[in-house]
């Protein structure tokens, strides 16, 4: 999962983006790993290995991981270079979904770049920089099959028709998101690679005065832009979480308590993006070692299988599954099984949130 944190100058998006990546250094099993100046892997908060690992006695733990891309460069004028206009377009084309990061704090010590504390007028200013970047792509997109109708392939036509629609979509100032299309042009658009059709997380950044209540009157405003738009959202604190990276677990948790908080931001930022693209884990547990697979929901066991190794999936047999809960439950794999609730699924068998599985597969 590759998510990329967008949003105006000075509103928390590199203070959440040090924190959420401090975070993951902490981690002795997978630290953080800095593959570009402004890219950082951290894992997922999953606890259930913790108890797989010490149940099988595995010899390491490998966790799901997000990959956290700082959008650099996103200044009013972007889609036409300004700033670092070309590295953020760059960038942001290879993510998954996009983690807007919005400034819902009134500070005295902070000056916002716009002036005035406005989060639907910088949502806007993002929006526009990315409308006008698509604008330009599908423009040419266009232009290149203007020349191809002449073959009267169904193929490029069906993409020329498919391509008017959508630019005037986006030419009305709207994200390829929110237009309504059908199966066949759903298939036809990711082939497009428009920014604005990825899905979006908006991050409403809030002061410490705000906790526990998580909410003041410009998170509101950007609720009712969320729900009009069908994206998601969350509020957490950039400077508490700041604060929280450099605390051991055991004071995080007291700091946390102090705040009545129950979890750190980070994984209510993880569990979003989870639910914004549609994705679950599945887990494998052993002696060698205990892991979390992260796949798309609605993956039946052989496609679950070739997430592990394509052999795994082309030379599928069967699954033996049994749910983290009744392991955890129940306590061991044997206790599982003289329940009745260790069973062998086959292709059809849709894989769910926790399932524990061993794959059976012969090539």
């Amino acid at each position: 999962m590759k998510l990329g944190i967008v949003g105006l100058p000075n509103v928390g998006k590199s203070t959440l983006f040090n924190a959420i990546t401090k975070a993951g250094a902490e981690v002795a099993n997978y630290p953080f790993s800095t593959i570009d100046p402004n890219v950082g892997v951290v894992i997922v908060p999953d606890k259930r290995l913790d108890f797989l690992k010490k149940l099988y006695k595995s010899k390491k733990k490998v966790p799901a991981t997000v990959e956290f891309v700082d959008i650099a460069g996103l200044v009013k004028g972007a889609s036409h270079g300004e700033g670092l206009g070309n590295q953020f377009l760059a960038h942001i084309r290879e993510t998954a979904a996009i983690v807007h990061v919005v400034r819902c704090f009134e500070s005295k010590d902070i000056t916002h770049v716009m002036g005035e504390v406005d989060p639907l007028r910088d949502i806007e200013i993002i929006d526009t920089e990315l409308i006008l970047a698509d604008m330009e792509s599908i423009s040419k997109r266009l232009e290149r099959l203007e020349k191809g109708v002449r073959l009267n392939d169904k193929k490029i036509l069906a993409e020329r028709e498919f391509a008017i629609k959508i630019k005037a979509h986006i030419d009305a100032g709207n994200p390829a998101r929110t237009i309504e299309l059908n199966d066949d042009e759903k298939t036809i658009l990711k082939d497009f690679f428009l920014i604005t059709a990825k899905p979006v997380l908006y991050v409403c950044n809030i002061a410490e005065s705000n906790l526990p209540a998580m909410e003041n009157k410009y998170t509101e405003l950007v609720k009712e832009k969320a729900k009009k738009e069908s994206a998601q959202i969350i509020t957490i604190c950039a400077k508490i979480e700041a604060e929280l990276s450099e605390l051991s677990e055991s004071d995080q948790e007291t700091f946390l308590k102090d705040l009545g908080l129950e979890y750190p931001g980070l994984n209510r930022l993880i569990q979003a993006g989870y639910n914004l693209l549609g994705l679950e884990t599945f887990l494998t547990a052993g002696e060698e070692e205990v892991r979390a697979w992260t796949i798309k929901k609605g993956f039946l066991a052989p496609q679950a299988a070739g997430v592990i190794h394509s052999d795994f999936e082309r030379g599928f047999i069967r699954a033996e599954v049994m749910s983290f809960d009744d392991l955890f439950r129940l306590g061991s794999e044997k206790t599982v099984k003289d329940a009745g609730l260790l069973k062998s699924e086959g292709k059809e068998y849709l894989v769910k949130d926790g399932d524990i599985i061993d794959f059976r597969f012969n090539v």
